[in-house]
C-alpha cells in the first residue's frame, strides 16, 4: 500500500504502530496477493493524498469502493473518465443539477472536488472485485474512524455531509461546535427520493464555506 507522506502522516502515524494496523497491513498484503482488489494498491489512500488534512474543508463519507473493473479510484463516489457514471454519482449529480444549476457532466471523476479540500473517504477502502462490502471489519473502519477523529479535533470549520444511515453513524464522533453537520437519505436509487433530492447540501455548504470566510467549492465537474 502506497505510504501518506503529505501533512496526514504525523495525523494518523499513531495508527499505524498499533496492533489492528499491522494485521489489517499483513491481510491487504494477502488479499492483493490472492484476489483481485480494486482499487490498485498504490491507489488506496488517494482520498489523502489528494486531500491533504490542512486543505479539508468538506467530508463526504462512503462505504466501500465500487466492486466492478476500472470504477475505483480511492475516492469515494467517484469513478475513473471513460467510466460509465454509477446511479448514485448521477443522482449526486441530479441534486446539483437542481440545487446550483450544474450542468451534468459526461464522466464520474470527482478529483476536481478533492483537489478544492472536498475529502471523499470511503470508511473501508479497499474490495475484492465483485465483491461489495467484501473487506469490512478487518481494520478499515478503524482507521478511517481515526481520520475522522483527526478532522473533528480541527478548529477549521469542516462540513460533513453524511448521506445514509452508515454515514449518519458517524455523527456521534463530531461534537467541534464549528464544523456544520448535514444529514440525508443516501444518493442511491433505493433512497434517494425519501430526501436525498431536495437536501440542498452543495448550496448549504457553500454559504456556510462564505460565512467562516472561506472559498467556497466550484462543484462544477466540466466534461472532458
Amino acid at each position: 500500500m502506497a505510504a501518506i507522506e503529505n501533512d496526514w502522516l504525523p495525523a494518523l502515524e499513531p495508527e499505524f504502530h498499533k496492533d489492528y494496523y499491522r494485521k489489517l497491513y499483513l491481510r491487504m498484503k494477502e488479499e492483493y496477493h490472492s484476489y483481485v482488489i480494486y482499487p490498485p494498491s498504490e491507489e488506496i489512500f488517494n482520498a489523502f493524498h489528494l486531500t491533504p488534512l490542512s486543505k479539508v474543508k468538506v467530508v463526504i463519507l462512503g462505504q466501500d469502493p465500487y466492486h466492478e473493473p476500472g470504477q475505483a479510484q480511492g475516492l469515494c463516489f467517484s469513478v475513473r473518465k471513460g467510466v460509465r457514471i454509477p446511479p448514485s454519482l448521477a443522482n449526486i449529480y441530479q441534486e446539483l443539477n437542481r440545487d446550483l444549476g450544474c450542468y451534468i457532466p459526461n464522466h464520474g471523476s470527482l478529483v476536481k472536488w478533492a483537489e478544492q479540500g472536498v475529502l471523499l473517504l470511503n470508511t473501508v477502502l479497499a474490495v475484492r472485485a465483485h465483491q461489495a462490502n467484501s473487506l469490512r471489519g478487518i481494520g478499515w473502519e478503524e482507521f478511517t474512524d481515526a481520520a475522522i477523529r483527526v478532522l473533528n479535533e480541527r478548529n477549521q470549520p469542516i462540513v460533513f455531509m453524511l448521506w445514509g444511515s452508515s454515514a449518519q453513524a458517524k455523527a456521534a464522533m463530531l461534537d467541534h461546535p464549528g464544523h456544520l453537520i448535514l444529514k440525508a437519505p443516501h444518493p442511491s436509487p433505493l433512497s434517494a427520493y425519501r430526501g436525498f433530492f431536495g437536501c440542498g447540501h452543495f448550496s448549504k455548504c457553500n454559504e456556510y464555506l462564505k460565512e467562516q470566510g472561506l472559498e467556497p467549492i466550484d462543484w462544477q465537474i466540466e466534461n472532458v
